[in-house]
């Protein structure tokens, strides 16, 4: 019998035009952002601000590294990049306001066994002339330690004395109860903070996932808590612009019509001052609410239960940091309505400027009518004058025409002939001019 295994061959084929960007989307949807980590095993983490620095720059930081190691340097422009090295793993990320490197690596059961602990970290085994080129504005700097569950006093305060120098702890039941998170949320001397995770049932992926969470909480809480002293600085400018309003708004009644003009350039001053600040307080107090969410996304992805007698992440964050939000949603509230306060005080007087200005041009509208009325009555006075002027000259050019006539042999009374033209000139050049003006007044309305 034949064991061959034939296959069949795929009867429908399709040559798909896939979008530019199919493929990228497909691959970072695939991408794991965190690192996998041993147990027992260590980790550190370092967040910064990258508005002094470029992805550019960063990206030649993370090639640097894998070069020192022998490894391929990474595909550029990228938003991350995890390194395989020889110790362990280490993951570069760069967001819009921040970048990272997480870097995890075993520890060795000697360093745990002497309760070295913290005393060789996982940043410890990077060279240290790499680390000296890491950017400057740091966030977040963290150690974590991921241990066996028994190996773990239960001992809340044995516990603090032996990884958090003695400090009241942070702590919970986290993925639901497959480890146990600790922490004392203090920077201690080595500038990093600590945290411990006890692995019950956690594996690599889970434990570097529920770090990350960790970290994750750590700086986006800390990008959210830039608003707050930005809202202390403005709170008060929005004082002495709320007197100033209030002294304008308290003058406008009383004030003269030579007034308003100064009145109204003080409130387009205020305006302009009020957007000012909103333009450098509007975009930190969005982003602050937005990095409020996604911390408590973080939370809720911790699943986190709590442990009798340990504040718990979430309320530990919430009492901080909602507090410290709300303030700022507080002096945002107050920027808008003083911005639309102002509008409706300028609006107002403005309002009042037009309407003294459509007085005004009454006033003027009427002296032209009287000017014009004044005028018509002297052109009528001139066209009067007109009439005997030209009937005169007219009378004068055929008292010369009758005189000629007679010269020629027409027997004419010259002076009783201009006599008896003097109302027919007249009443022809009155009736000439009359019409002239009618034909111009229809024409020009």
């Amino acid at each position: 019998m034949d064991s061959t295994i034939t296959r069949p061959t795929p009867a429908f084929a399709l040559t798909l035009h896939d979008h530019p960007q199919r493929r990228t989307i497909a691959s970072d949807a695939l991408a794991h952002p965190y690192t996998m980590v041993p147990t027992p095993g260590r980790v550190s983490h370092i967040a910064w601000l990258n508005r002094n620095v470029s992805a550019v720059q960063e990206q030649w930081l993370i090639a640097e590294l894998a070069l020192h190691h022998r490894l391929a340097a990474p595909r550029t422009p990228v938003s991350h990049v995890l390194l395989e090295l020889p110790f362990g793993q280490l993951l570069w990320t760069r967001h819009a306001e921040f970048s990272s490197i997480t870097v995890s690596a075993a520890l060795p059961a000697a360093q745990l066994d002497a309760r070295g602990d913290f005393a060789e970290p996982a940043l410890a085994l990077l060279p240290p002339e790499w680390l000296a080129q890491l950017p400057g504005n740091v966030l977040v700097a963290a150690h974590a330690l991921v241990l066996p569950y028994a190996t773990v006093p239960v001992s809340v305060p044995r516990l603090a004395e032996r990884f958090f120098a003695g400090n009241e702890l942070l702590g919970a039941d986290i993925g639901d109860g497959a480890g146990v998170a600790y922490s004392d949320a203090v920077i201690h001397a080595d500038g990093f903070s600590r945290y411990v995770l006890a692995d019950r049932m956690m594996g690599r992926r889970q434990a570097g996932r529920m770090l990350q969470r960790l970290f994750d909480i750590d700086g986006y809480r800390q990008l959210a808590m830039l608003a707050p002293p930005l809202a202390k600085n403005i709170a008060p400018e929005l004082d002495a612009a709320e007197r100033e309003l209030a002294e304008l708004t308290g003058a406008m009644p009383k004030a003269r019509q030579e007034d308003e003009a100064p009145l109204l350039d003080r409130l387009t001053q205020l305006a302009a001052r009020i957007e000012s600040a909103l333009s450098r307080t509007d975009t930190r107090f969005t982003a602050a609410r937005s990095y409020q969410d996604i911390v408590e996304r973080r939370l809720a992805e911790l699943r986190e239960s709590r442990i009798q007698g340990l504040q718990p992440f979430g309320q530990f964050v919430a009492r901080r940091l909602t507090p410290a939000l709300e303030y700022c949603g507080v002096i945002a509230q107050r920027q808008r309505e003083l911005a639309e306060r102002v509008s409706r005080a300028t609006a107002l007087l403005r309002t009042r400027v037009d309407i003294g200005l459509e007085q005004q041009n009454q006033q003027l509208l009427g002296s032209m009518e009287r000017r014009t009325a004044l005028q018509l009555r002297l052109q009528e006075t001139v066209e009067g004058l007109s009439v005997a002027a030209i009937s005169y000259y007219l009378l004068g050019l055929l008292g010369y025409a009758l005189k000629g006539l007679k010269a020629g042999g027409l027997h004419l009374n010259v002076e009783l002939t201009s006599a008896l033209l003097i109302p027919l000139v007249a009443g022809g050049v009155a009736w000439g001019l009359h019409r002239t003006r009618r034909h111009l007044l229809r024409e020009h309305g």
